[in-house]
């Protein structure tokens, strides 16, 4: 699965995001609710994606870290949003020290290697996570037009969210009546057919032309930042459009 942006592009959209989660952080304080995530507040937000960044760095150094024990970590520092940085620097480093050809695990479908996807990764989950921060300070999920997310990172992530998560055997999009998604940004010159069974859904990126667009059972449209916090269930709800099936069966915090 090629990236859409490049490493540097993915590096840097990791930086604005923490600069994002950061800030919005700090503004609700760590003992506001998370609407996007109702399970968490904002310190738990955070220990989760402090976590996750140091878990990441350390697959890139060949080095096993205990989630659990990081996580504790985090939800007992002293200053949880420095510490929240601190991993997000070091994995930062860590990205950009790994050889290309490193040796790391992966877990998306097709994935690209362990340095690229990595950096991809993380670029994508920091954003989200940053879009929940801001929903804690904002007190409900932002519109795309609040949010710093730029249109080629939300192409990218689309991409990686549908072609990389949806796949995947635990992937709970699921229905006993089949239906297919046309995907269909207003941006760039790529859509996404969707078809979503009793088995892992079947995901295929064609040219925003493609006649199988069409044919689908629900036309998903809108701007690529719109979509991309949509199909990540961080966005406002619409009754009408066509995602009912989406936000009932698909559970994706990462």
């Amino acid at each position: 699965m090629p990236t859409s942006l490049t490493f540097a592009a993915h590096l840097d959209g990791l930086r604005e995001a923490l600069l994002a989660f950061t800030r919005y952080a700090d503004r609700a304080g760590l003992r506001a609710g998370v609407p996007t995530c109702p399970e968490w507040d904002v310190r738990a937000l955070i220990a989760h994606q402090g976590m996750v960044h140091r878990w990441a760095a350390g697959l890139l150094a060949g080095q096993s870290k205990e989630t659990a024990a990081l996580e504790r970590e985090g939800r007992s520092a002293v200053d949880p949003v420095e510490w929240l940085r601190d991993g997000a620097i070091d994995l930062a480093a860590a990205l950009t020290r790994a050889p290309e050809t490193v040796a790391a695990p992966v877990f998306l479908k097709d994935a690209p290697p362990p340095r690229a996807f990595w950096a991809r990764r993380q670029c994508h989950e920091t954003t989200i996570h940053a879009v929940d921060a801001m929903a804690a300070a904002y007190g409900g999920a932002p519109e795309p037009a609040q949010t710093w997310v730029g249109v080629d990172l939300a192409l990218d992530g689309i991409d990686e969210l549908l072609c990389g998560f949806l796949p995947r055997p635990k992937s709970t999009l699921r229905t006993a009546t089949p239906v297919v998604f046309a995907v269909r940004p207003d941006e760039g010159e790529q859509a996404w057919v969707v078809r979503v069974t009793e088995e892992p859904a079947v995901t295929t990126a064609v040219g925003r032309d493609d006649p199988a667009l069409d044919a689908a059972d629900v036309q998903v449209r809108g701007g690529a930042v719109d979509l991309y916090l949509r199909l990540w269930n961080r966005a406002p709800v619409s009754a009408d459009d066509g995602l009912e099936l989406w936000r009932e069966k698909s559970r994706v915090v990462w």
